[in-house]
């Protein structure tokens, strides 16, 4: 979501959205029922992305883009992206909704670097020209069925990841105790707010050393330290925390729209009272570990544990801790300035995600 500062073109916005539709098969990709499960139906180009337009009053505005972004996808016969102007008096804001079926963070990167060609090339009355991607998301999730259709081979990386998660997250608690100011709903309304706090340059330098001393990242330290804070607040000597990867192990991946992100489960053993350092050490060891064996989705790794499944509590972590490193993703568009519209996330699947 973002003011756009000199208007904005509908008509070249819309056809540079539907060059990037055709350039990315996963946007014009749609789940239909087939085969005895869910199966991906690739549709052609399509040429235009509807871009809705709506004018309101000023006092309006924030309601207006919050019913905007909430609106649900049919993901059957719908596009998994949507695009909408908002105008107020002089002021116009533009909704982008991308579906998370469809992208993940990473993929901020490539659409809006090939939105804003793909916009620049038809404000000037041309349309831009692609290099072809050398893979699309497809082929991405044919690797990955076979890969899992591998399970059964005791040699394979699927079977030995998974022995490996089976061994680490033996006896894993079931729940996280946190002396929370509530009881867990029996099913999960998704509500959730935010909080925010800064980290400052001298705090920054003195976490950055001490990952170098000790050879570990500045995640690891930040996953110890939290470990600490959550066992002293009560939950014991085994914390689990689960953080995202970006699941971009080729390059060639590096500039494909898509939902590549995995979740790993990074277990904390705090028991015996450890110096940070001794701690930091344990954590840098596990981490290592499951950063080696992230190739197991944590969908087949939830179905293949099959832990205790309770309607309001996320399975196997419920603390989510995620660092990134990237710069901030923005909609630019030439002939068009464009500043971030300030809205808070409300809406959580974790009961806590740092």
């Amino acid at each position: 979501v973002v003011r756009v500062v000199g208007g904005v073109d509908v008509g070249v916005l819309a056809g540079a959205l539907g060059d990037v539709v055709g350039r990315h098969e996963v946007l014009r990709t749609v789940l239909v029922e087939g085969g005895g499960g869910v199966v991906q139906v690739v549709l052609p180009p399509v040429g235009e992305v509807r871009v809705g337009v709506c004018e309101v009053g000023a006092d309006r505005v924030d309601a207006v883009v919050a019913s905007l972004c909430g609106r649900r996808f049919d993901l059957s016969g719908e596009l998994p992206l949507r695009a909408d102007v908002v105008r107020a008096g002089g002021e116009e804001v533009l909704v982008l909704v991308l579906h998370h079926v469809a992208v993940d963070g990473w993929s901020m990167g490539p659409f809006f670097a090939d939105l804003e060609r793909a916009y620049g090339a038809r404000a000037k009355g041309g349309v831009v020209a692609w290099e072809p991607l050398p893979v699309q998301y497809a082929d991405y999730a044919l690797w990955q069925q076979e890969l899992l259709g591998g399970g059964g081979d005791p040699g394979g990386v699927v079977s030995q990841g998974l022995a490996y998660w089976e061994g680490v997250l033996e006896g894993l608690p079931q729940e996280l105790e946190l002396p929370v100011d509530r009881p867990r709903p029996v099913r999960p309304s998704y509500r959730g707010g935010v909080v925010r706090a800064g980290v400052g340059a001298g705090v920054h330098r003195a976490l950055v050393g001490v990952a170098r001393g000790a050879g570990a990242s500045v995640l690891m330290v930040a996953q110890a330290a939290l470990a600490v804070a959550w066992s002293r607040s009560g939950a014991g000597v085994d914390v689990p925390v689960g953080t995202v990867v970006a699941g971009r192990g080729d390059e060639v991946l590096d500039e494909v729209v898509g939902f590549f992100v995995n979740t790993l489960v990074l277990r904390t053993d705090v028991s015996g009272d450890p110096s940070f350092g001794e701690l930091l050490e344990r954590v840098r060891e596990a981490d290592l570990g499951a950063f080696a064996h992230q190739e197991v989705p944590f969908e087949y790794l939830v179905r293949e544990l099959n832990p205790e499944r309770v309607v309001g509590r996320h399975p196997l972590v419920q603390t989510m801790l995620s660092m990134d490193g990237n710069r901030p993703r923005r909609c630019r568009c030439p002939a068009c300035g464009a500043r971030p519209w300030k809205r808070s996330r409300r809406r959580w699947r974790n009961s806590i995600w740092m």
